[in-house]
């Protein structure tokens, strides 16, 4: 399993909960958030987010 981890505020993204605030359904694989996508917590980009395994 793995999850995503803000640089920024440390926020994590985990693919198996998605995202419930932005409509992201549990399941959606990291690649396939939209461009436009951006931390709940501190507003940066995709680009700013580095993966970890759990």
């Amino acid at each position: 399993m793995k999850k995503y981890v803000c640089k920024v505020c440390h926020y994590e993204y985990i693919p198996e909960e998605g995202d419930a605030d932005f409509g992201i359904a549990p399941g959606t694989k990291f690649e396939d958030l939209p461009e436009d996508w951006v931390c709940p917590l501190c507003a940066v980009g995709k680009d700013m987010f580095e993966e970890v395994d759990v």
